[in-house]
């Protein structure tokens, strides 16, 4: 027997295997996608309105969805892959869902009345409070209730995840354009996330709209590789600028400077959109056998 033919088939039992094959289950790899973020999320809600010590008691609100709703979630996945039940996992799902997607837009409408939409002048919008961040949890929302509606694999999922993720990236388009409009720039490569995430937007577009080969998929692999290198550039570049700025404590300067975890969002949307592209690359024909494989393919096929 061929040596590769051999580690072929070594690969596929490795793959069958119980824990693999759940860690290979798209449907399960989001599902734990969503609850890692809500969770991370009540980290962020704490560094965020640390800012004015939570001036208003609605600014807990955020922060005690994310505590509870990855318990949640986590009984979900619990009932449905242990158990089987497949009723509870729908409707937990359902309700973290809906909660989330009224958290986000309610926080838009909090947002709202900071002082670009009073003063409506271009300095007021790079000080104002990000009234877009709160769509982050309407987002989470969002790909739960898809994750109930919508038949994982195939091509109707996958171009909906990455309808999300490509959100996502539009979303730190603008959050980067405006966070580094704070000091106009002032180095070089604040441009960097700006430019990246805008590449990255133009490319996940093209597959919600249109459908693509393998090899255009590729090529967005390579487009997705280059923003988790952005996303880990920046956050050295937010830590340094932390760790060498005035202030009493590292924390301190985290909550009043640089956000230290703004950058990381860029690899957690790749590994949303990979989970869409793998999804979508799966559904798409074989394309000629006669042609040079694609990496994609290639991992398709494999793990087939």
């Amino acid at each position: 027997m061929p040596l590769t033919l051999r580690a072929r088939n070594l690969f596929r039992i490795v793959l069958r295997h119980p824990l693999v094959a759940w860690l290979l289950d798209l449907q399960l790899l989001l599902e734990l996608f969503v609850t890692v973020n809500l969770a991370i999320l009540a980290g962020d809600i704490v560094l965020a309105h640390s800012v004015n010590q939570f001036r208003r008691a609605a600014e807990y609100i955020p922060l005690y969805f994310s505590m509870a709703a990855p318990i949640l979630l986590a009984m979900a996945i619990l009932v449905k892959w242990r158990w089987n039940f497949q009723a509870a996992w729908r409707d937990l799902g359902f309700f973290v869902g809906g909660l989330s997607i009224l958290i986000g837009l309610a926080g838009v409408l909090y947002h709202l009345e900071s002082s670009f939409f009073a003063e409506r002048t271009l300095r007021s919008l790079t000080y104002a409070a990000p009234f877009v961040a709160p769509l982050a949890y309407t987002g989470l929302g969002f790909l739960l209730i898809l994750n109930r509606l919508v038949l994982a694999r195939s091509i109707e999922w996958a171009r909906w995840v990455i309808l999300l993720a490509n959100g996502g990236f539009f979303g730190n388009f603008v959050l980067s354009l405006t966070d580094h409009a704070t000091n106009g720039f002032f180095a070089n490569t604040e441009w960097i996330p700006v430019v990246s995430s805008a590449l990255a937007t133009g490319f996940l577009t093209v597959p919600i709209v249109m459908p693509v080969t393998r090899r255009y998929l590729d090529l967005t692999l390579l487009v997705l590789g280059l923003q988790a290198c952005v996303g880990l550039l920046g956050f050295w570049f937010h830590l340094r600028m932390n760790l060498y700025a005035p202030g009493a404590t590292l924390l301190e300067r985290s909550v009043y400077g640089a956000p230290i975890m703004a950058p990381l969002l860029f690899p957690n949307l790749v590994g949303l959109a990979l989970l869409g592209l793998w999804s979508l690359a799966a559904a798409l024909p074989q394309e000629n056998m006669t042609a040079r494989p694609s990496l994609i393919g290639s991992w398709i096929s494999w793990s087939a």
